[in-house]
């Protein structure tokens, strides 16, 4: 029992450190994309620690290791299909907003890409964002109505705007529902 359990320690340390360095990233790289301390992530690489399903989760998210498959060293698919039913979806500060995350946890304030579905008079009200935040938005549906700040514009189907989020800002439904692909960059 000890030997198989050594084993598979052996094994998970050396699929790990295998993965990282393939990816050609440092121990520190691995830990700000996976949220695990960078002293723990050494100790799982050297066998000295036994991580928790969690810590494994982060590790392979990080990685791009299939979880199921981290014992015999597979990688995760080169193509990440999520499924729309699949998409986490939040609720936005306003009325009437649907908000679909389209972009990985692990892009969250640097990259962000939002489908955002209105109903009829719906809105997108946000606070300021990190200092330079700039948003992107691009309306595949209806009327759109855009405030940064002092200034608002009004797009329609096929419009982009890009504006500083780092000062208060809206988006709003203007007449009918719509639909918008919202790019959120440095939040």
């Amino acid at each position: 029992m000890m030997s198989s359990r050594t084993s598979i320690h052996d094994r998970l340390a050396a699929s790990l450190k295998e993965a990282r360095r393939a990816k050609g990233l440092s121990l520190e790289a691995v830990a700000k994309l996976s949220g695990v301390s960078r002293s723990m992530v050494s100790q799982i690489e050297r066998g000295e620690s036994s991580p928790t399903v969690a810590t494994l989760w982060n590790l392979t998210q990080a990685l791009q290791v299939d979880f199921a498959g981290l014992l015999e060293g597979r990688t995760a698919p080169g193509i990440e299909v999520i499924r729309a039913s699949d998409a986490p979806v939040i609720g936005g500060r306003g009325q009437g907003v649907t908000i679909r995350i389209l972009s990985p946890a692990e892009a969250a304030g640097e990259h962000e890409v939002y489908e955002l579905r209105f109903e009829a008079g719906g809105e997108l009200v946000s606070d300021p964002h990190g200092p330079g935040c700039r948003e992107h938005l691009t309306v595949l549906e209806g009327t759109l109505g855009v405030t940064s700040g002092e200034e608002t514009s009004r797009l329609g189907t096929g419009d982009t705007a890009r504006y500083f989020a780092d000062r208060p800002h809206r988006i709003e439904a203007i007449g009918t529902t719509a639909r918008a692909i919202l790019i959120v960059q440095n939040s």
